[in-house]
């Protein structure tokens, strides 16, 4: 399905599943959504399972707009307590469709307490309170987690509310990320849970002593670690930028918790960053890799991998009440420092070149997430890699083939 036709069924205000491939321009089709919504004045919440793809949206997580936080398996009292937060049912029964963004991380529990929250708070029995949800994401991504004293976590498509809602999946089918015929083979295979010697083979080739500029390692310790050796080896003066802030202070620190850009940004001539925003006209995307060639009037300016000279704007994330109210705000110079990121963080980037450490993957899908943020083979450098980064969950991949099979 192209992202027009996607599009087409949104604007029907049917629940919807939107998924695809990664690069398949999922977060493109929800922008034209709410580029939409905006226009025919319709009340809409952008909500992310994690506040690292919210930030991406400019929206918030869905645990803190629902007013679930670290709840599970709520019963009567904790609904009747959230029906008596004045705040949280208005901010709730202004909207008329709900976005959940990354919803392969939202476990089954929780989508069923967020549909307990709409039911109670609209007073409507129909799911998810009789409002339009549009959840979106792919399965293949990383899986919900569960701790150590809980059962293990079922996906989001396991849920009672999520049959209940009568989804349309909108599966998106065009490539935007990728066009090397072999790489897109691989990617393919790993998907369907195929892959063969010949593939893995040719991933572990992609190993090499050199390494281009930007690392993507399964654990935060690693990242910070790297940064902070790299840049104290350049000379020169450092620039330090300071995060600017108003509003609810609670508000404040959940944006700051899930902005990729740092509160205190610290910059050489030099240092190797990557773009935490998209801004089309200016010349950058989220994952545009570039380095500092200097500081004009005391803002950086950014040579980007393809040669091209940018000075970034400075970036403002918020949460709103309503879409014209709002709560809380932060901004900042939309960097961060870049020879290593999370594979976590990762997630909804387009990566030109990077160095993938993938010998202590742990989880299903982490191989993969980490492996498709690159453009192609030629950008993708391993500098280790296990056996679990090559498995996907059995059950979906199982599911996916339903999903496609589902498509409209």
């Amino acid at each position: 399905m192209k992202q027009e036709n996607a599009l087409e069924i949104l604007k029907t205000r049917r629940n919807v599943f939107l998924t695809g491939e990664p690069g398949a321009g999922k977060t493109h089709t929800i922008g034209m959504f709410v580029e939409w919504l905006d226009g025919e004045g319709v009340e809409y919440a952008i909500t992310a399972s994690t506040g690292i793809a919210a930030s991406h949206l400019d929206g918030s997580t869905i645990h803190s707009w629902s007013g679930l936080g670290i709840s599970r398996g709520l019963q009567k009292p904790q609904l009747d307590a959230i029906k008596r937060k004045g705040f949280l049912v208005e901010r709730i029964k202004l909207v008329e469709t709900l976005v959940i963004d990354e919803i392969s991380m939202l476990d089954a529990v929780a989508l069923n307490d967020i549909n307990a929250i709409l039911q109670t708070v609209h007073e409507n029995k129909l799911p998810f309170g009789g409002i339009q949800v549009v959840f979106v994401g792919d399965f293949f991504q990383l899986p919900p987690v569960s701790k150590r004293d809980q059962e293990p976590a079922r996906f989001a498509f396991e849920a009672e509310s999520w049959k209940a809602a009568d989804l349309a999946v909108c599966y998106l089918t065009e490539q935007h990320r990728q066009s090397d015929a072999e790489f897109l083979e691989i990617l393919t295979a790993m998907r369907a849970g195929t892959t063969t010697k010949e593939h893995k083979d040719r991933l572990i080739a992609c190993q090499l002593s050199t390494r281009p500029d930007t690392q993507l390692f399964t654990h935060n310790a690693d990242v910070d670690q790297l940064n902070k050796a790299e840049l104290a080896k350049l000379k020169g003066k450092e620039q330090v930028y300071m995060m600017q802030q108003g509003g609810d202070e609670y508000l404040i620190e959940t944006l700051k918790k899930s902005c990729l850009s740092p509160e205190r940004l610290v910059l050489k001539v030099g240092a190797v960053v990557m773009f935490t925003r998209n801004n089309f006209n200016a010349g950058y995307v989220n994952g545009t890799i570039g380095k500092v060639v200097k500081f004009q009037h005391g803002d950086p300016v950014i040579e980007t991998l393809d040669g091209r000279t940018v000075r970034p704007e400075l970036a403002e994330w918020s949460i709103k009440k309503r879409r014209y109210e709002t709560k809380a705000w932060i901004k900042q110079i939309p960097l961060r420092l870049a020879w290593a990121i999370t594979v976590h963080k990762s997630q909804g980037m387009s990566l030109d070149s990077a160095l993938v450490d993938l010998s202590s993957t742990f989880e299903f899908g982490q191989g993969y997430v980490a492996i498709s943020r690159v453009r192609s083979l030629q950008g993708l450098h391993l500098k280790g890699i296990n056996e679990k980064a090559f498995l996907m969950h059995p059950k979906v991949v199982e599911q996916d083939a339903v999903f496609r099979k589902q498509g409209v």
